[in-house]
């Protein structure tokens, strides 16, 4: 019994194999162009099958046979970039994703073969370890040839692969000054926010100090103070790259909302209102810090927004911090000895970045 299953598994294997057809020999030679952004450092196998490159009908009658390159797809793919793309490796790198590379054959009148061959490529740029998507290629090409020649094969595949590559140095030489993914330096700008329009809005001006005029809240009839104001700051802006620099441009906004701040009567004197204009002028300074906190050295292009974001973060709680010391070292104001302290320590914030 268990020599006769022995042979029955032998049999079956053999009959369940198609046979493999000779290996097709992809050959390189010198492409029509030679990159000046980047070069290919890598192919990587992402297709979804991944026995070959396909099928040919060898025999005319009989099955397709299964094929692959020499070597193996992505080897010689490798091989075919390696030797027929310069490679300047002071340039961009750039990994192909092989998402497709096909070649299927089906039988055609007058004992002939139809083929068609299929490449789908995604181009990925590496930098700082990451690797970032750029674009993507889908091509490839038909032909018909005599059931009995091959030779029409290996030059089809080869000009397929070269239109992806074509195409990729295209892209590349169009995208290389404007596409922020490619861009080899950034630099960051701030602007300061001006409005000198009339709206709910008080923006920070070393000329535009607060004026009791600008507190339209009416007063908490359940709070002790005397007054309320509630500075804040945000940012707002873009990015745009240019001969291959992404500068990023950052607008920064120091406002008091005259809706949310009021006073009492009994508090409308220059003592109080200086009081509030030093909360004012806190924001300022922690606005100042944050612009220092996000030199252009400390971001990445793949990542600089999120990392301005935190920066942002950081320096609103220390804003929010800096106020709860403020009012509570100072009284809320009532303290004039603290109050006179404060008032030198913001002043020399204030000139030490040039805003006083």
């Amino acid at each position: 019994m268990a020599v006769w299953l022995s042979a029955f598994f032998t049999v079956y294997f053999f009959v369940g194999l198609k046979p493999a057809a000779e290996p097709i020999v992809l050959k390189a030679e010198p492409l029509p162009f030679t990159p000046k952004e980047f070069y290919i450092a890598d192919v990587i196998d992402e297709r979804p099958e991944r026995g070959g490159i396909g099928h040919l009908i060898t025999t005319p009658g009989r099955p397709a046979e299964r094929v692959d390159l020499q070597g193996g797809t992505v080897p010689a793919l490798r091989q075919f970039v390696r030797q027929s793309l310069r490679q300047n490796q002071s340039l961009r790198a750039i990994a192909i994703r092989l998402k497709q590379c096909k070649i299927t054959e089906t039988a055609a009148t007058g004992n002939r073969v139809e083929g068609r061959i299929v490449v789908g490529m995604a181009f990925d740029i590496l930098r700082d370890g990451e690797s970032v998507r750029l674009v993507e290629y889908q091509g490839g090409a038909r032909y018909n040839r005599p059931a009995s020649q091959l030779t029409s094969i290996e030059p089809t595949l080869r000009q397929s692969l070269t239109d992806a590559l074509k195409f990729l140095n295209t892209w590349m030489n169009q995208q290389a000054n404007q596409n922020e993914k490619l861009a080899k330096d950034l630099k960051v700008t701030f602007t300061d926010y001006v409005n000198t329009a009339e709206t709910d809005s008080v923006f920070y001006a070393v000329n535009r100090p607060l004026t009791w005029n600008d507190f339209r809240a009416k007063p908490s009839g359940i709070s002790r103070y005397a007054a309320a104001v509630f500075p804040s700051f945000g940012y707002e802006g873009g990015s745009e790259t240019v001969n291959g620099v992404l500068n990023v441009k950052l607008i920064l906004k120091v406002y008091v909302l005259k809706s949310s701040s009021w006073v009492k009567e009994v508090a409308r004197n220059d003592y109080a209102l200086n009081h509030e204009q030093r909360h004012f002028d806190i924001v300022k300074i922690v606005a100042e810090r944050f612009k220092q906190r996000v030199p252009a050295d400390s971001l990445t292009i793949d990542d600089y927004n999120s990392i301005i974001q935190y920066q942002y973060l950081e320096a609103f709680r220390e804003m929010n911090r800096l106020q709860e010391q403020y009012d509570g070292e100072t009284n809320h104001g009532i303290n004039q000895s603290v109050q006179e302290r404060w008032n030198q320590r913001i002043d020399a914030d204030l000139r030490k970045y040039s805003i006083k």
